[in-house]
């Protein structure tokens, strides 16, 4: 017997669901710095499936739910409970519903993806996306949480990340995706690839430190230019309208 071709980009997205399982249940035993490399273990198994659904040409919509299902779980609920037992458990019934963010935001963010989603490859995300906001938390907790930074100013870290990321992932800011590594998309989009050899140079260098680095890169350039985006367009609204005939506008 022979498993499928269709079957294997689900297998890789299973690996993601029982990743995110695992670090739930790191994070109960208060194991937190292996419950944040469970999810980026889950980040990777994410990755791999839809290297995999391309190469075996087998996308589906069934793929895309359930890659949505293991996302919640690796990206919402897990870190939910990461944030929950890494400090904000401290705060009782509030530390409750700040840790929920991430799970609620991660899965109307999903949600809302799933509807708007057209075809099975995308340009660009609207909003943060959950796999990179759960990095964020991951890079930050494991390398710099009452580490290089102070118990209190990590406390007030982990709650600008509670509320920042989850807001982040329901936005509307405009995030690239990673392109395909095929000399086609290294030719149309050198820029992306040159950063992102940066970005893993660094990370080795630095034995993983420069990740959270590269994370807070990766939210702010798409703030800025969505902002900037959004500027210029208004400008050219203001402009149209300055330069129009004065009888059209009756």
């Amino acid at each position: 017997m022979f498993i499928s071709k269709k079957f294997i980009p689900s297998l890789f997205t299973v690996l993601n669901g029982f990743c995110g399982f695992m670090s739930i249940l790191n994070s109960a035993k208060g194991d937190i710095d292996d419950a944040c490399l469970f999810i980026i273990y889950a980040m990777l198994f994410d990755a791999f499936d839809g290297v995999a659904a391309r190469l075996t040409k087998s996308s589906s919509k069934f793929g895309i739910e359930l890659d949505s299902i293991s996302d919640v779980i690796s990206f919402g609920v897990a870190p939910s409970f990461v944030l929950y037992y890494v400090g904000l458990h401290q705060l009782g019934d509030a530390g409750v519903v700040i840790s929920s963010l991430m799970m609620v935001f991660a899965s109307i963010r999903l949600a809302r993806f799933n509807v708007q989603l057209t075809g099975f490859d995308k340009v660009k995300f609207n909003g943060l996306p959950a796999p990179m906001a759960s990095f964020t938390l991951c890079s930050y907790i494991l390398f710099y949480h009452n580490k290089i930074l102070g118990e209190e100013t990590s406390s007030v870290v982990i709650l600008i990340l509670a509320f920042s990321l989850p807001l982040l992932m329901v936005s509307r800011i405009k995030y690239d995706t990673l392109p395909k590594p095929t000399f086609a998309e290294i030719k149309k989009n050198p820029l992306i690839f040159i950063i992102i050899f940066i970005a893993i140079v660094l990370t080795i260098i630095t034995n993983g430190e420069g990740s959270f680095s590269f994370c807070i890169f990766y939210i702010f350039s798409g703030i800025i230019r969505s902002t900037g985006n959004l500027l210029f367009r208004k400008h050219k609204v203001i402009e149209e309208e300055l330069t129009s005939d004065p009888l059209e506008l009756k």
